[in-house]
């Protein structure tokens, strides 16, 4: 089909075919940009979607049949497009959530939203997303945040622990750069589709970069931080509160490198 859409199961959706996963706030989904019908990382968006549902349905994702629903609701256009598919339940049981369901999946597509260039400011806040190893649908929490950081100035939030360890941010994965390698927050996070990705093209090309504790309190010995999800696989940081960060590093050019040396795949 291609353009904008919304299928349920590969049928166009109804209203009604929506009640479950409007009524009932339970599922998980994936994003990704699509060029030409093809895909970065699809073999990792359709992992996510294979463990997630049987995570929280207690049922196996027919994966194939979801490439194939997803092929069809991109068809033969060659725009670039949003594509998000969102697994729930109309079977679920909400008084027996113990036991299996049978998935329902909505595959929807969108004009390719093209995030603005302009560094972000964010605002650090004590966060964390329940089940935060799930991209699932329980997003009002990260809006909230977002919302109450822009209420006070800032672009986004940045989310730490109590202790003030940080993770990720509202809808984003962040990573720093010390000058010499990249460093990403070992927390319970998402792991992001765009930053598994530029992890694989920094090792490739030979960039050095570690998983380790990132304190809140440290974040001024960075020279530079950067935000990264399916909408834009890097976008500089300028600030975290009130520490300044650098704009004007190697660090785009690295993480420009690693995310062009990814494969389009095929959906």
């Amino acid at each position: 089909m291609g353009g904008e859409c919304i299928e349920l199961n590969g049928r166009r959706a109804r209203a009604h075919d929506l009640r479950a996963l409007a009524l009932v706030n339970y599922g998980h989904f994936t994003s990704m940009q699509v060029r030409d019908g093809c895909v970065r990382g699809l073999d990792l968006h359709l992992e996510r979607l294979r463990h997630a549902t049987t995570e929280l349905f207690g049922s196996a994702l027919d994966v194939e049949r979801t490439r194939a629903w997803m092929r069809q609701a991109v068809g033969a256009t060659r725009a670039p497009l949003s594509l998000r598919v969102t697994v729930f339940s109309r079977a679920l049981d909400r008084d027996r959530m113990a036991l299996p369901a049978a998935a329902d999946v909505l595959v929807s597509t969108a004009a390719a939203r093209d995030a603005a260039p302009a560094p972000l400011r964010v605002k650090s806040v004590v966060h964390r997303r329940e089940a935060p190893h799930i991209k699932h649908v329980g997003t009002f929490g990260l809006f909230h945040q977002r919302r109450l950081a822009q209420s006070l100035g800032y672009d986004d939030a940045l989310f730490v622990d109590s202790d003030g360890a940080v993770s990720e941010g509202s809808i984003w994965n962040v990573g720093f750069f010390d000058g010499e390698r990249i460093v990403w927050p070992d927390a319970p996070q998402l792991d992001g589709v765009s930053m598994q990705l530029l992890k694989a093209g920094l090792r490739a090309r030979g960039v050095a970069q570690v998983e380790r504790r990132v304190d809140l309190a440290g974040i001024a010995s960075f020279r530079a931080a950067f935000f990264t999800n399916s909408s834009c696989f890097a976008r500089p940081l300028a600030a975290i509160d009130a520490v300044v960060l650098a704009i004007d590093t190697p660090l785009p050019d690295l993480l420009a490198a690693a995310w062009a040396s990814q494969p389009w795949q095929r959906i």
